[in-house]
């Protein structure tokens, strides 16, 4: 059985850098235990020493809808 806990929020850059940076430290810790904030929860996760990471970006460029870029970072391990 799989649980999803998702938020989705609009951020400043700024906003969006200290989320990322206190995910860093969470990581970089060293505790078994990452907590990681999802809009109004805190979840617990329990990664290895190593995790799978891929980043994927795309940039759009369309005459009638304009421009668009994305950027989609995945970490992923067996605890």
């Amino acid at each position: 059985m799989a649980q999803r806990t998702t938020a989705d929020e609009k951020l400043t850059r700024s906003e969006l850098a200290a989320y990322l940076a206190g995910l860093s430290e969470e990581f970089d810790r060293g505790s078994e235990e990452v907590h990681v904030d999802v809009g109004n929860k805190t979840v617990s996760l329990n990664p290895p020493e190593e995790v799978d990471c891929s980043v994927d970006v795309v940039e759009r460029s369309s005459m009638l809808r304009g421009s668009r870029e994305t950027i989609k970072i995945e970490l992923s391990w067996k605890p």
